[in-house]
């Protein structure tokens, strides 16, 4: 983690980010107006339920939305001070596995059963720094040496089946480190890991950024991971980011509901509950989104003006805000 201030440069700075879903008869606004910037160094949480949007607008960035069907409708990405959105795909790609790179959450989709570990690993290596041969082999080496998987110039020849799915998820992790990206989208890397393995591949992929100084983005629906990883955290709702902070103050004040309901859900050590909290209500549909603030209808706070009006964003001083009415109106 990084102590931010003023004069940390800025690596990614995303404004105005739609990304639509087109249907025959409906549209799906997946992404609708995201805007947040990332630090050189910092790791950044995107936080909230399945279907928030979390994914596709990690997906947007890289500009890998799926095809047909969906598409980067308005908004700009700017990744130092180059809009990704005004490249040609041949020169996204020198950015995708180069300066920007991406851990799946299921390593086995992630790996081809077909090819070698080493085979994987060594593919960003040729393709973006263009090394080849002995070359090559020893920055994949030192890249498998570094996620901490024993015996590397053994199981380089080995195939995805004959690993673990821990050591799974650590080979993924070396294939998007081993080009040393300025910044690292980690979409819920530790889904299908257990506790211990979790907190394995956490511990290290903490101390990879510090060693390196790579930019995080986190992709969870676990508080737990964003305290214990993330310097900000931007908690996502139906497509928008209702409220954004510096994780030590959300968890302190949470200002909008649907934060306050999140770390409600999370259970505590030690805590005696007869009944963990659960919010009330679905997701809305995002083909039909309610008017007004989409977390109304689950809010035991809502008022008249939720229903009828999205509200504005509400400065929480510093690059922290909320959009809820509730806050707008000092309640």
């Amino acid at each position: 983690m990084v102590n931010r201030t003023i004069e940390d440069d800025t690596l990614l700075r995303v404004e105005g980010l739609k990304t639509y879903f087109f249907q025959r008869n409906a549209v799906l606004k997946a992404v609708d107006g995201v805007s947040f910037t990332v630090a050189q160094g910092e790791a950044v949480g995107l936080v909230g339920e399945s279907g928030s949007g979390k994914t596709m607008t990690c997906l947007s960035l890289m500009r890998l939305v799926p095809q047909p069907g969906a598409r980067i409708v308005e908004g700009e990405i700017w990744f130092k001070n180059e809009n990704l959105l005004d490249l040609t795909e041949h020169e996204m790609r020198a950015y995708r596995g180069h300066r920007m790179a991406i851990i799946m959450q299921d390593p086995q989709t992630s790996l081809n059963p077909v090819y070698t570990v080493g085979e994987q690993v060594a593919e960003p290596v040729r393709l973006h720094l263009k090394e080849r041969g002995q070359q090559a082999m020893a920055r994949v080496l030192d890249s498998l040496r570094s996620v901490r998987i024993p015996r590397p110039e053994l199981r380089l020849g080995q195939y995805p089946h004959q690993f673990s799915g821990g050591m799974r998820q650590r080979v993924v992790a070396a294939m998007g480190l081993t080009t040393e990206p300025e910044l690292l989208i980690a979409d819920e890397p530790t889904t299908s890991l257990d506790v211990t393995i979790q907190a394995q591949f956490l511990r290290l992929i903490r101390e990879l950024q510090q060693e390196s100084g790579t930019s995080v983005i986190w992709v969870t629906h676990d508080l737990g991971i964003v305290a214990q990883m993330c310097d900000r955290v931007n908690v996502m709702y139906a497509g928008r980011i209702v409220e954004s902070g510096r994780v030590r103050q959300i968890y302190k004040e949470p200002q909008h509901p649907y934060t306050r309901a999140l770390l409600d859900s999370v259970p505590l050590m030690g805590a005696r509950r007869e009944k963990l909290y659960q919010i009330e209500g679905q997701p809305p549909d995002l083909r039909s989104i309610p008017e007004g603030c989409p977390f109304w209808p689950r809010c035991p706070d809502a008022m008249d003006k939720c229903k009828e009006q999205y509200p504005p964003r509400t400065s929480l001083g510093g690059e922290d805000f909320v959009h809820c009415w509730l806050t707008e109106e000092g309640r």
